[in-house]
């Protein structure tokens, strides 16, 4: 395998893109991003400083203007945290993940304009080295011409039982009903927004995770990159 080499990883809410993502890139030694946690911190800082989620003109100025680090967490950062998110300099790993986050967080990011701007921050990212990268439309819009493609899914029950325990993990008021419905919530407006709507590429291999751990799975896409190498 040469010095470049990218694997783009898209699926829905909790089908488990982030921890296999990550575990993926520690075990081949490529450089992880979550574009997902981009648009999370984003979304933070917007709230934070009273910007309405809607105001595109606004939101698209405040992204131009704000420094974002996406990284696997250091070894005295293991808290349970999926990634290390650095906004303006300071770590929002849990801030981005709390609920009025992630009820907002789909509205920001589809403004198309926001998108643009931060797909200008992703390809640059990416460039020249071996990255896996994963969101909702890395595969035909961040990375289309990416060397593997992958989607990743899982049933509504097992999705639902996920998205609970890392809601759960920091407030611990939160229902399954609530959970569920913010699940319901965000697949609906990832596949209706008209900015990069959440889809299956035709050349993407669909992954089903609901009967595997992250290991069989990033066990499985570690054997198939051997392969494309």
């Amino acid at each position: 395998m040469g010095s470049f080499f990218q694997i783009a990883i898209d699926g829905p809410v909790a089908a488990g893109k982030s921890s296999v993502a990550r575990e993926l890139a520690k075990k081949l030694d490529f450089v992880y991003v979550d574009t997902g946690a981009m648009y999370r911190a984003v979304t933070l800082k917007a709230l934070d400083n009273g910007i309405a989620i809607g105001n595109e003109d606004e939101l698209v100025q405040l992204v131009r203007g704000m420094e974002i680090d996406v990284r696997a967490p250091f070894s005295d950062e293991k808290d349970g945290r999926l990634s290390t998110v650095l906004m303006d300099g300071r770590d929002v790993s849990w801030e981005i993940r709390t609920p009025r986050v992630s009820e907002a967080v789909a509205t920001v990011a589809g403004l198309p304009r926001v998108r643009e701007v931060l797909v200008e921050k992703q390809r640059k990212i990416a460039l020249l080295r071996k990255v896996v990268m994963e969101g909702r439309d890395i595969t035909y819009v961040v990375l289309p011409e990416a060397d593997l493609k992958i989607y990743l899914t899982a049933n509504e029950k097992v999705r639902i039982e996920r998205y609970f325990q890392m809601l759960s993990a920091k407030d611990s008021k939160i229902t399954r009903l609530e959970a569920r419905q913010i699940l319901k919530d965000r697949d609906e407006l990832d596949i209706t927004r008209e900015a990069s709507p959440l889809r299956i590429v035709k050349d993407a291999w669909v992954l089903d995770t609901s009967e595997m751990n992250i290991e069989e799975v990033v066990q499985i896409i570690a054997e198939k990159v051997g392969g494309l190498s």
